[in-house]
C-alpha cells in the first residue's frame, strides 16, 4: 500500500509539516510506504496514479487556503490525476472547526466531487498534543480498510437505472452490475443513478 501527502505551506519546518510527518509516521506504523510532496499549481501530478491513497492539506491564509494547492487543482492537472482515487483532506487554522468546515474545507472539496473523501479534519494550533492527527488516522485507515461492497450491498438503484440496465444484453448485466456496484462503493456514492452507471462504464472501459 502507498500513500503520498500532498500539501502547501509557505513555511518550512513549521506547524503544517509538522502535522504532515506525524501523518506520515502514523501510515507508515500501519503498513504504508509514503511519500509526501509539496504543490505547485503546474507541476505534472501523473505520480499520484501510482498511489492508493492520497492526502491533501495545507494552512489557511487570510481565510483561502494556501494557493499552491488550490493553484494545483485550478491550473494544474492534479484534478484529472486524482480520478477514482480515495483521498483524506486536513487543514490547520484558528478559526472554530463549524467555521473551518463551512468556509474553508469547501474550497477544497469543490474539485472532488467525484471522489471518495475517507475523512477530513481541522486541525488547530494544538493538534500534535490533543491527539486529533492520531483520531484523523484512525478515521482514515477505517474507512480505506472496509471491505469491497460494503456501501454497495444497501446502494439504492434508481427507476432509471433500473431501466437502463435492463435494456443491457442479459449476457453482459452480471459483470456489469458487480462493475457499477464496486465503482458506486468506491467513489462513496449511496444511490446509483444512471449518471452513476454511465460514468462507472467510461471510467472502467466499458462499452
Amino acid at each position: 500500500m502507498k500513500a503520498i501527502i500532498l500539501y502547501d505551506s509557505k513555511t518550512s519546518s513549521g506547524s503544517t509539516e509538522a502535522v504532515i510527518d506525524s501523518i506520515g509516521l502514523s501510515l507508515a506504523e500501519s503498513g504504508f510506504y509514503v511519500e509526501k510532496a509539496k504543490c505547485t499549481p503546474f507541476a505534472d501530478y501523473r505520480f499520484v496514479r501510482d498511489f492508493d491513497l492520497v492526502v491533501l492539506g495545507a494552512p489557511v491564509y487570510y481565510f483561502v487556503v494556501a494557493s499552491q494547492l488550490l493553484g494545483a487543482f485550478i491550473h494544474g492537472n492534479l484534478k484529472k490525476n486524482l480520478r477514482r482515487k480515495k483521498v483524506a483532506l486536513f487543514l490547520l487554522c484558528g478559526s472554530s472547526e463549524p467555521v473551518a468546515a463551512l468556509l474553508y474545507l469547501p474550497q477544497l472539496k469543490m474539485h472532488l466531487m467525484r471522489n471518495k473523501i475517507l475523512a477530513e479534519k481541522i486541525f488547530g494550533p494544538a493538534a500534535l498534543s490533543d491527539g486529533t492527527v492520531d483520531s484523523f488516522v484512525e478515521d482514515m485507515l477505517l474507512e480505506y480498510n472496509k471491505g469491497p461492497k460494503s456501501r454497495a450491498l444497501s446502494a439504492k438503484w434508481t427507476e432509471e437505472a433500473k431501466e437502463w440496465f435492463d435494456s443491457m444484453p442479459a449476457f453482459m448485466q452480471g459483470k456489469f452490475k458487480t462493475m457499477a456496484e464496486e465503482y458506486a462503493e468506491e467513489m462513496g456514492y449511496t444511490e446509483i443513478t444512471l449518471d452513476v452507471l454511465e460514468e462507472a462504464r467510461d471510467n472502467l472501459g466499458g462499452t
